[in-house]
């Protein structure tokens, strides 16, 4: 009894060590420079600094993944309260465009380059997502829908992250020579970047205007995480049977027939995540005006601090030297793909008359 007692503490505790790590995180983002990474990105780097450190008892790793798992699904769930599908559809289909144009192009860009390179298939599509659709939102939400590793996500949400970081910067000192409008350089901008706190900071010298443009397209290339998240489900699920029956084939009929049983199974699932059918609900919810502003504010605040737990808990379970050997490939591929993501919404903005 006594040992179950102290299993539920540490469990408990390692919740509560996610939790610190990312009201911190929150803090911290208030700050000038570090605003522009952004809380779920603070929380990883948090979390791994905090591993480095000091260590987390093995006890309480428990806890820790709760928070990477769980609690990641309720908060991608509640993130669904800050896309209004109304506002999407008034934006015109020009800026839904440049939108789709802009994911699909550089979803297969990364993701080829990561080929190319020679990177492990799942670390790849993370970090062909996280660039293409919202950054570590869009690689959290991915990354069980492909079974990917805690390793893989976080370094996928960390390449995102700093990718984001150094275009924003760039963004901010160009724009005075870009030679486009306030609501030019807002499309741009939230065609392009990859987190919506990118977005946010390098829209701030085009004003009001701007940053509203560009939130609006940031969003509209938040609301296709879920057709690409069902469809990355469907790929998923078609090789997982595949495997099943070359497993058949390669270990006789007797235990061919116990796969070709679980392909079955598999294959009556349903490939859509019951976290990103909430996240569309919720979407439709807020879009519907059923609950107050201030309430649905508050939900996406709390969205935001249970992605930073799950973001530090992610952080926890790796270390520096797992980073260092898995990050340069996912770096490298992502700023190609972001180069060519960048020219490819600045021509667009022109050759659609939206500069």
């Amino acid at each position: 009894m006594q040992r179950s007692n102290h299993r539920y503490v540490y469990f408990a505790g390692g919740i509560v060590v996610t939790l610190t790590l990312a009201v911190a995180a929150k803090y911290l983002a208030m700050l000038p420079v570090l605003g522009i990474m952004g809380q779920l990105v603070l929380a990883i780097l948090l979390g791994i600094g905090l591993r480095a450190v000091a260590g987390v008892p093995e006890q309480a790793m428990a806890g820790v993944r709760f928070s990477g798992k769980r609690l990641l699904r309720a908060g991608i769930i509640l993130l669904g309260m800050r896309l209004n599908l109304g506002d999407i559809v008034q934006a015109g289909p020009k800026v839904a465009g440049i939108a789709a144009i802009n994911l699909v192009f550089t979803l297969f860009t990364v993701y080829g380059l990561a080929r190319w390179l020679k990177m492990d298939r799942r670390l790849g599509l993370l970090t062909a997502c996280g660039t293409a659709i919202c950054g570590a939102a869009a690689v959290a939400a991915i990354a069980p829908q492909i079974k990917a590793t805690d390793n893989e996500t976080a370094v996928g949400a960390a390449t995102v992250a700093i990718l984001g970081t150094v275009f924003t910067l760039v963004y901010t000192i160009l724009y005075p020579y870009m030679g486009l409008s306030a609501s030019g350089y807002g499309i741009f901008a939230g065609a392009t970047l990859h987190e919506v706190a990118h977005v946010i900071a390098a829209a701030v010298p085009a004003g009001q205007q701007g940053s509203d443009l560009a939130v609006l397209v940031k969003l509209t290339r938040v609301a296709m995480l879920v057709p690409v998240a069902l469809i990355l489900g469907l790929i998923e699920g078609r090789r997982e049977r595949k495997l099943h029956r070359r497993m058949k084939l390669s270990d006789g009929a007797e235990e061919g027939c116990a796969a070709e049983t679980e392909g079955n199974r598999e294959r009556k699932k349903l490939p859509v995540p019951w976290f990103i059918a909430g996240f569309l609900l919720m979407s439709g919810i807020n879009t519907l005006g059923v609950i107050p502003q201030p309430l649905a504010s508050d939900m996406i605040t709390l969205a935001y601090l249970l992605l930073a737990m799950a973001m530090a808990g992610l952080g926890l379970g790796i270390d520096l030297k797992t980073f260092s050997s898995m990050g340069r490939k996912p770096v490298l591929a992502g700023f190609i793909g972001s180069v060519f993501m960048s020219l490819l919404g600045f021509g667009l903005v022109h050759w659609l008359g939206l500069s």
